[in-house]
């Protein structure tokens, strides 16, 4: 007697096929709920499963994931190197944090902000400077203390006039662009790539569609690597953060172990930090700025 051969129910026949059909790729623009995911240069529309609502999981741009390029479905999102809230992205290896020296003027708590901001999240920061051309000789003298001082403890810079030399540094790595409102973003953009020809007097920028209107995310290839295309880091509160994790964010504060290891830097007797503050090892600008993170954000 031939054996029969047992049929195979819907929800088997999808994981055959499921097991067969799965794709790698990398989102790279979500609109609405469609999620467009990018494989060997081309692009699939995609919606993730409903199991990613039931276990509060948002994809986001940059993230890497498994999908059906037949059903338009994703699947399952790959570990991250690092998220954002606002705007919703991930795996970023560099941010180049775009500071003006003048009009605006030079903001050493907000720069400060942004690179504790992407120590929390590992991410490079590079200080990009512009605007150097309207200071006077001055002004440039009194600047460089400042300038050196981010040199000495890690933080690459450059001036917005380094063509080749940023280029190089967003090679073969996903860059976002980032820092406060009239800086020259767009202008630098625009040498860099003078083909999306910018808009030099919007609040937001965007590569070639003029300006922002939603919250809308992109991630380009461009110059051997990726660049994202985003409205800008609109959450710098630290709120959610502990003191420790805010102290590990300011990288000199390491250089001076003090004798207790839960100290804050803040009212403690015998604290190594706030000596090498007095001493002018550690820069007081980035000691104040560390104390209105800890004491103005809540942190807790």
């Amino acid at each position: 007697m031939k054996k029969m051969t047992p049929r195979l129910t819907q929800k088997k026949k999808r994981k055959k096929l499921n097991n067969g059909g799965t794709m790698q790729g990398q989102i790279v623009k979500i609109s609405s709920n469609i999620h467009y995911v990018e494989q060997n240069n081309q692009l699939y529309p995609c919606v993730p499963r409903g199991k990613f609502r039931k276990q509060h999981i948002l994809p986001r741009v940059g993230d890497y994931v498994v999908f059906l390029p037949e059903e338009k479905v994703i699947e399952q999102i790959l570990p991250r190197k690092n998220e954002f809230m606002r705007p919703l992205v991930s795996n970023i290896d560099q941010a180049f944090i775009v500071v003006s020296l003048k009009e605006p003027d030079f903001s050493l708590s907000l720069l400060d902000r942004f690179l504790a901001l992407m120590e929390l999240h590992h991410v490079k920061s590079i200080i990009c400077l512009t605007k150097k051309d309207l200071l006077e000789e001055k002004e440039k003298k009194e600047y460089q203390k400042y300038i050196h001082y981010y040199q000495e403890i890690g933080y690459p810079i450059v001036y917005n006039d380094e063509l080749d030399k940023i280029k190089k540094l967003i090679s073969n790595k996903t860059s976002v662009f980032t820092g406060q409102t009239g800086v020259g973003k767009s202008t630098l953009l625009n040498r860099l790539n003078p083909e999306w020809h910018l808009k030099t007097d919007q609040i937001s920028y965007s590569l070639g569609r003029g300006k922002h209107t939603t919250r809308t995310v992109e991630l380009y290839h461009f110059l051997d690597g990726k660049l994202l295309d985003t409205p800008g880091f609109s959450a710098l509160s630290f709120a959610e953060y502990s003191k420790e994790e805010i102290r590990s964010a300011f990288i000199e504060f390491a250089l001076y172990p003090c004798v207790f290891k839960d100290c804050t830097h803040t009212n403690e007797k015998e604290c190594q930090v706030k000596q090498a503050v007095l001493e002018n090892k550690i820069l007081r600008s980035r000691y104040e700025s560390y104390l209105k993170i800890v004491k103005e954000d809540k942190v807790c």
